[in-house]
């Protein structure tokens, strides 16, 4: 979308076809910013002023594609946001051709690897971490205490783990003992347990729960032993008997756990999260393409990208179909949309009740603008495979898996998908982590990543700014990603953030 790029000294015209620019500075009302186009008003960085005038009903162009329609007439010069442009009805070309489903743009390069950790199954960890899940809301106190005990005394005696983590939610009873829910808790939970990225895990219940640890194991398969436990806190005796026993169960995991070492594997083992936050007006122009390049960089080494948050593909959903291998996955895609529809339209909700304020804020009008921005990070190679929430991911390439685009749930299935990695872009500011799969961040801005540093990894602005391209910012990310799967620290992780994301995706009746 970005390949007929225009820069003016203070507007970016992103596709010949466009009608609105984007400001790449503040701009005062009454600045000449283009060949006859004098700013009616200011216009904030990152927002749009219109290059054209635009009749009443006329859509609104940006990367080549409608974002929204003109609310009224616009003249050029405008500002162009909320008050005068809105959703309507789009006409979306579906049409896949033989080009469909052909490598993307990126030729293999020369094989890349990365210190990775080599379970006995042969699954690939980017981390060393053991987990005390959590059945139910009810056991979330003891499972924390648990945890608690070793941040306490450290883990300086084990210094090839990474840490003791709880995963601590609201669910597991006051549901249904069997549907949507109760399946999508159960493989959530199950997921995490088998990551690569956990050496050991213990499943800690009260007891009584809908969600049983012992059903759990039975219908996803996993076996008890040395390194998957489960614990009753009503057969223990309570709290304080409970956390006791969760410590000695983890504290025979440990030395297990420290035997692990790295080794050069190939990047092919990477399973990389796409996700996006707090996006702004220039999302879709620097972080997002750039981390699209990094994917195709992936792709071509054999590695796996995952693109989620259903909600936010809404009517960009197109151009993914375009690149579907075949026409059963490009209907699996178009299947999920439909349930997305029927699912808001039963909760009185809209696809398009989207984006955030913060968006707005940062010159996002429309849920198009948001969604063909976000559909950027997934580059350009093939649609290999769609899978639901929290499923098993077992094809190598560029899938998609269906979430919300609440960033936290959608993560959370993405890493009990199997993601051993995840970069997140953001516009505003996020300063989300993702135990146990390290977070990269990517600032969409200079100003923002100056202002936000010690939560920022990769400041995408200069691709705006000068002295980078798309293509050698993807360079740099995928660089990083080689580096943090190898243990080199994320910014969040650093910071010690991720503990408290962990988010399962709730559907159905509480009861």
């Amino acid at each position: 979308m970005l390949a007929n790029l225009q820069k003016t000294p203070s507007v970016l015209k992103l596709d010949p076809s466009d009608n609105v620019g984007v400001a790449t500075r503040a701009i005062g009302r009454g600045t000449v910013v283009g060949v006859g186009v004098t700013a009616l008003a200011d216009i904030a960085t990152g927002h749009k002023l219109a290059l054209a005038a635009i009749a009443l009903g006329a859509p609104v162009r940006k990367y080549g594609q409608v974002i929204g329609f003109a609310s009224r007439p616009i003249t050029a010069g405008e500002h162009v946001h909320t008050h005068n442009c809105e959703m309507g009805a789009l006409a979306l070309d579906f049409t896949r051709t033989e080009e469909s489903g052909k490598a993307g743009s990126v030729q293999p390069p020369a094989p890349a690897y990365f210190q990775g950790i080599v379970r006995p199954n042969g699954r690939v960890a980017t981390r060393n971490y053991l987990a005390v899940l959590t059945s139910v809301n009810c056991s979330a106190a003891v499972a924390t205490g648990i945890v608690e005990r070793f941040r306490t005394r450290g883990l300086s005696d084990f210094p090839n783990v990474d840490g003791v983590m709880a995963t601590v939610h609201g669910q597991g009873c006051g549901m249904a003992g069997s549907g949507e829910g109760y399946e999508l808790l159960q493989r959530t939970l199950a997921g995490f347990a088998r990551h690569p990225n956990f050496t050991g895990a213990l499943i800690a219940g009260l007891g009584c729960e809908v969600n049983q640890p012992k059903d759990l194991c039975e219908h996803q398969g996993l076996i008890a032993g040395d390194l998957l436990q489960t614990l009753s806190i009503q057969d223990a005796g309570g709290t304080l008997k409970a956390i006791e026993r969760g410590v000695q169960l983890i504290e025979k995991m440990l030395p297990v756990a420290n035997q692990t070492r790295r080794e050069s594997v190939s990047a092919s083992h990477l399973m990389l999260a796409l996700q996006c936050g707090g996006s702004d007006g220039y999302s879709g122009i620097t972080a997002n393409p750039a981390l699209g390049r990094a994917v195709d960089l992936l792709v071509a080494q054999g590695g796996t990208a995952i693109l989620s948050e259903t909600p936010e593909i809404y009517g960009a959903e197109h151009l993914l179909i375009r690149r579907a291998v075949t026409s059963k996955v490009a209907e699996k895609l178009m299947a999920r949309l439909a349930w997305w529809e029927s699912y808001t339209k039963k909760h009185g909700a809209e696809m398009n009740n989207n984006p955030s304020p913060g968006n707005k804020a940062g010159g996002l009008t429309t849920i198009l603008e948001k969604s063909l921005g976000a559909v950027a990070k997934c580059g350009t190679s093939p649609l290999v495979d769609v899978y639901e929430y929290a499923e098993p991911i077992t094809q190598k390439g560029f899938v998609f898996m269906d979430s919300p685009g609440y960033d936290p749930c959608s993560a959370t299935g993405q890493v009990a998908s199997g993601a051993n990695i995840l970069c997140f872009t953001t516009g505003r500011g996020s300063v989300f982590g993702c135990k146990p799969t390290p977070s990269i961040k990517l600032a969409t801005s200079t100003g923002l990543f100056e202002r936000m540093r010690e939560d920022m990894d990769v400041n995408c602005g200069d691709i705006i700014d000068g002295g980078a391209t798309i293509a050698s910012k993807g360079q740099e990310i995928f660089e990083l990603i080689l580096r943090v799967a190898s243990g080199e620290k994320s910014k969040s992780e650093l910071l010690g953030i991720g503990d408290q994301e962990f988010v399962p995706w709730q559907i159905g009746a509480v009861m």
